[in-house]
C-alpha cells in the first residue's frame, strides 16, 4: 500500500472507524478515506472545502455570463478584464452559484485567457450528504480483497474483480449530482 499525503478529507476518520470497528490510523482505513475524497472530488470537478483567494484564469465567451469553476462563491476579491480591474457591482457581479455576470448591456469578449478572477469558494463545513456518501464509499472500499477475482466451491463458481464490486450507491449519485458543477460541458 503506498503512502498517502496528508489531505482534506471529505469524511471524519473517526467516523469511518467506528463503522468499520477499526482504530482511525489505521493504515487501510486511511487508503480508502483518501481515494473515497479523491474519487468524490474528481466526480463533482472541485474541491467541495473552503479555498480562499484563488486565482483563475478564464476565456471570455462573447455572452453576459461567465462561470467559475468552483462553488459556492464565498467572495469575489478582484477581476481584472484584460488586465485591467473592474468593479463589483459596476463592471460585473456575481452569485453564489459560481455565474459572473457583466454589467451595463455589457458581454464579456470572446477572446481566451482575458479575465484573471481571485475569489474564494467552498464549503467551511462539509455537508452532511457529502460525508455520508463518501463514508459509504470508504467503507466499501475498504471492504474489498484486492486480486481476487474468483472462488469455486464444489462445482458453483463466483467471479468478481475489484473494480466491479466497487459501485456507487444512489446516496453517492445523488450527492455527486447535488454538487457537481459545469454539467453542460460533460463529455
Amino acid at each position: 500500500m503506498r503512502a498517502v499525503a496528508t489531505i482534506d478529507y471529505l469524511a471524519n476518520p473517526a467516523d469511518l472507524a467506528a463503522w468499520l470497528g477499526v482504530p482511525e490510523n489505521d493504515p487501510k482505513l486511511i487508503q480508502a478515506l483518501a481515494a473515497a475524497t479523491s474519487r468524490f472530488r474528481g466526480a463533482v470537478r472541485h474541491p467541495v472545502t473552503l479555498v480562499a483567494g484563488d486565482t483563475v484564469t478564464l476565456d471570455g465567451t462573447g455572452c453576459v455570463s461567465l462561470i467559475l469553476p468552483a462553488a459556492p462563491v464565498l467572495s469575489v476579491a478582484s477581476l481584472e478584464l484584460d488586465g485591467e480591474p473592474l468593479v463589483e457591482g459596476e463592471g460585473f457581479d456575481w452569485s453564489a452559484d459560481g455565474f459572473l455576470r457583466r454589467l451595463g448591456c455589457q458581454v464579456w469578449p470572446g477572446r481566451l485567457r482575458c479575465v484573471v478572477v481571485t475569489y474564494s469558494h467552498g464549503h467551511a463545513q462539509v455537508p452532511d450528504d457529502v460525508a455520508e456518501a463518501v463514508i459509504d464509499q470508504a467503507r466499501a472500499m475498504y471492504a474489498v480483497r484486492p486480486g481476487v477475482e474468483s472462488v469455486q466451491v464444489g462445482g458453483q463458481a463466483l467471479k468478481f474483480g475489484a473494480q466491479a464490486s466497487i459501485g456507487v450507491t444512489a446516496q453517492w449519485s445523488a450527492a455527486v449530482e447535488r454538487h457537481r458543477l459545469n454539467r453542460g460541458d460533460r463529455p
